[in-house]
């Protein structure tokens, strides 16, 4: 449990935010940006990423850019409680990785006056909402969705198209994988 001793400042409030988006849209670069200005505001951080997430490096949450910041790889999402401590800001990377106790954990970090951020995949490679996003941007205050360009076309790209034979749901993977595709340009692979 997130302790009574370990509420902020009594003015702070405590949020969720949410920025979702296909891959290459600038999620984790978003959320970088909002750590660095809460980093520049000496507020206390912690950065947490799903252990399953071994691109780039298993201690940092690093964009497609090669941006970084120092980031904890938890197992599950109830080990971010543990290890929140005196922060103020906790912020979530990939968050569609993670199991339902996620959405508990989130609330009870912002009903501590905690400032949360969570960034993540909204839909999957078929095109369907991804594991507990849809329950997160439900409980948020704040919402981003942010969008990459059609490969194909050049439009605004909001879905993930896989370029791999692969079925199975999570498969993490690059730009080898993983192309954004516009609506129209996806729904044409995939018919």
């Amino acid at each position: 449990m997130f302790l009574e001793s370990q509420i902020n400042h009594p003015m702070q409030k405590g949020s969720i935010e949410v920025i979702c988006g296909s891959m290459f849209s600038g999620k984790t670069e978003e959320l970088l940006r909002r750590l660095k200005r809460a980093e520049f505001a000496k507020l206390n951080i912690a950065v947490f990423k799903p252990l399953v997430d071994k691109r780039y490096d298993i201690q940092k949450v690093v964009s497609h850019d090669e941006n970084t910041i120092k980031a904890i790889a938890v197992d599950s999402a109830k080990d971010i409680l543990k290890l929140a401590n005196e922060s103020q800001v906790v912020a979530i990377d990939e968050a569609q990785f993670f199991d339902s106790e996620l959405i508990a954990v989130c609330t009870e970090l912002a009903n501590a006056r905690v400032r949360v951020i969570i960034a993540g995949l909204d839909m999957d490679f078929l095109g369907k909402p991804f594991g507990i996003m849809p329950q997160l941007l439900a409980i948020a205050e704040h919402i981003t969705k942010v969008h990459a360009i059609c490969i194909d076309c050049c439009a605004i790209a909001n879905h993930s198209f896989r370029m791999t034979d692969d079925k199975n749901l999570i498969k993490i993977g690059e730009k080898e994988e993983y192309k954004p595709l516009c609506r129209e340009c996806f729904s044409r692979k995939i018919s």
